[in-house]
């Protein structure tokens, strides 16, 4: 195991009616920007709680984060927020909402005239704005982390920044909220979070027992939660399991002292930055390519992957590793997250290029052993593409 220093210092309140809990949580006689997305949370009735919670307080709204928040609609935010003098940021909504308001706590005071330069590009964040999440869509675990990305549609850039100062002080988790999501939003975040685990787990075997089994717990998890939490909409155990296992998928627990990898997430990217296409769907197309071909460097942990979490023990390694893929793909196919390009309109072979082109011109080297270049990021988006 690896060295590590741990630190999350985000207050939960997970469960039924704890929205209500904002009045507790709120700091007093402070100047509060509400941020959050469409119109969602208006429908389900998490806007009318909401504003329960800040009754007696100060506070302006501001709507309209996109799903993959952008770069300049966060700015008119922090145009608000510098103007009118805001010392706490409220946001509400799902993680883009998330990471959207850590870009905005961290840009309102930043001394630069350039905050996507500073912030997104060069990681620095030099002081941010205190702010607080009511969460109402489980993916990201942005609620509990201190990690945040953002996209720029003008320069078809999306990119992670992360900083101890964009921390939560809290994040309330109700998990009847989730109850009016849409089915695709459901199953977006059911990959996005099965996949944060695997870019933590499914590296370098280096002798991490409890992580890897804490990271096992969460794959099966939303295995066995998997299309019947789609289809039951309302059952609040479902529901509360799901919130909890996307949390912990990505709050620090599973990746302390363990090689991580990240290629996945970070080519994922790109193809959302430059096609527009859902998180969770980007995610779906990389990793399969990239565990068939990293199988070498990735060998002895597919095999417990496949052993422990699927239940493939029998065979060649080689055929193990294909069936484990294989099972992994499916499991995505079986909630309605396809795997190949052409299932969402582009070609995969321009695709491919562009995006290898894009890394090569970074001169980028992703992955845990830094061995995937732009041009082993073009092979790994065209391979399996014509299968399933």
């Amino acid at each position: 195991m690896n060295n590590f220093i741990f630190y999350n210092p985000v207050k939960i309140v997970f469960g039924k009616e704890t929205i209500l809990e904002l009045k507790n949580l709120l700091p007093q006689n402070s100047k509060i920007l509400l941020v959050y997305g469409g119109g969602s949370i208006k429908k389900n009735g998490v806007y009318n709680q909401v504003l329960q919670g800040l009754e007696g307080f100060n506070y302006i709204e501001f709507s309209g984060i996109e799903a993959n928040p952008e770069y300049e609609t966060c700015m008119k935010a922090v145009e608000i927020g510098r103007k009118e003098s805001i010392t706490f940021i409220l946001g509400v909504g799902g993680g883009s909402v998330v990471d959207a308001v850590k870009f905005i706590a961290a840009a309102i005071p930043c001394s630069t005239q350039d905050p996507w330069k500073t912030i997104v590009r060069d990681k620095i964040v030099e002081k941010a704005i205190p702010f607080g999440a009511v969460l109402t869509l489980p993916a990201t675990g942005s609620e509990m982390n201190n990690s945040s990305v953002i996209s720029n549609r003008n320069l078809e850039e999306k990119f992670a920044f992360a900083s101890d100062l964009v921390y939560p002080v809290f994040s309330i988790l109700d998990p009847e909220t989730t109850y009016s999501l849409p089915e695709k939003q459901v199953a977006n975040g059911i990959v996005d979070s099965f996949v944060h685990v695997l870019e933590q787990y499914l590296t370098s075997n280096i002798d991490t027992p409890i992580q890897d089994r804490w990271a096992e717990s969460i794959l099966l998890t939303l295995i066995d939660l998997g299309k019947s939490i789609i289809d039951d909409k309302t059952d609040y155990n479902k529901r509360a399991n799901l919130m909890w296992a996307s949390t912990s998928a990505l709050n620090g627990y599973i990746g302390v002292g363990v090689v991580q990898d990240w290629a996945t997430h970070q080519i994922g990217h790109e193809i959302t930055a430059c096609y527009g296409l859902d998180h969770a769907r980007s995610l779906a197309i990389v990793l399969p390519g990239l565990l068939s071909i990293q199988r070498k460097q990735k060998k002895e942990k597919l095999i417990q992957y496949a052993n422990r979490v699927w239940g493939v023990t029998m065979g060649d390694p080689n055929v193990i590793i294909d069936e484990v893929i294989t099972r992994t793909t499916l499991f995505f196919q079986s909630l309605g997250i396809s795997g190949r390009f052409v299932d969402y309109g582009i070609n995969p072979e321009e695709a491919a290029e562009k995006i290898g082109n894009i890394f090569i011109s970074r001169d980028s080297l992703l992955g845990e052993n830094r061995d995937i270049s732009g041009e082993v990021v073009k092979k790994i988006l065209l391979n399996r593409q014509c299968l399933y």
